[in-house]
């Protein structure tokens, strides 16, 4: 039985990730897991902890562990998230040597190599995948991240024949249908909002993904408030402040004070590398002109 099937002990918990309940994670009770289960869990456990900004700890937790596939994959992860892409990157190509073939080698592979810019060998990685949703969620997000959406749909299209209505998918299919826009917009805010606003789903990162529909509605209002709502439970969640930052550019006022913020809370986060990089293309752009005065 696959484990993450709604039949599998490890339904609650692949949720509870994939929803962004990173301390429900930490928290899950694993005492009645059978014995199969428990490297999964653990891995699922390692990951949360990840995610909560615990990387040095986790790196500590699985130093006599990484003669283990598995926990030698979370290492490079933790050292991924701790900045050491290239290092992380070269542990995950050694231990694909090996073990291409593990499946959380592939998934924790994939995240590691696509962190360091080594797309196609993420995907090459995750494409040795048989039956795992996580990995082919990991493919749409690549495939998104390199503006082929064509690619994404048709890695999306094919999971939903073998997963049917997991979660994960559907919200692979709205991640696709951000990115599609139209009508799509409406039915990825209508999973994001179930999510957001039911106690037993909530959380940052579904807060903040209704927040991003809301945008592309034009609903501003409701955008702002479902982000105040995120950044009253943690002030310096990045994403949230990232996401209010655009708002706040879209609506014409001043994002001086949310850059900064953002600047101290998550210097390499992605807006601020993308703004980074346009900034540099438009003054190299710029010194090829110069200004002509005319008497």
């Amino acid at each position: 039985m696959d484990p993450y099937s709604a039949e599998g002990e490890l339904i609650n918990i692949h949720n509870y990730f994939h929803q962004g309940q990173y301390q429900e994670v930490v928290d899950f009770d694993t005492s009645s897991l059978s014995a199969e289960n428990e490297v999964p869990a653990r891995v699922l456990i390692q990951r949360a902890r990840i995610a909560l900004g615990q990387a040095k700890e986790v790196l500590a937790d699985v130093k006599g562990e990484t003669s283990e596939p598995e926990f030698a994959a979370v290492a490079a992860l933790a050292q991924s998230a701790l900045g050491k892409t290239e290092e992380a990157a070269q542990a995950i190509e050694k231990l694909a040597q090996s073990e291409s073939d593990n499946q959380t080698v592939q998934v924790l592979g994939g995240i590691v190599l696509q962190a360091a810019g080594k797309s196609d060998e993420a995907l090459a990685l995750l494409s040795k995948h048989s039956g795992s949703l996580d990995a082919a969620a990991l493919i749409v997000q690549i495939h998104l991240q390199q503006n082929r959406t064509d690619l994404a749909i048709k890695e999306v299209t094919a999971a939903r024949r073998w997963a049917q209505d997991s979660l994960l998918v559907n919200l692979a299919e709205s991640w696709v249908g951000l990115r599609q826009g139209g009508e799509k917009y409406q039915q990825a805010f209508y999973v994001f909002e179930e999510l957001a606003q039911a106690p037993a789903t909530s959380s940052l990162v579904t807060l903040v993904s209704q927040a991003i529909c809301e945008i592309h509605l034009g609903r501003v209002e409701e955008a702002q408030a479902a982000l105040e709502q995120a950044l009253q439970k943690q002030p310096d969640h990045a994403d949230a402040i990232a996401n209010l930052m655009v708002l706040t550019v879209i609506t014409g006022k001043d994002a001086t004070e949310l850059t900064s913020s953002l600047k101290q809370t998550a210097p390499r986060h992605a807006l601020l590398t993308d703004l980074e990089e346009k900034s540099d293309l438009f003054d190299k752009s710029a010194s090829k002109f110069s200004a002509k005065v005319t008497a």
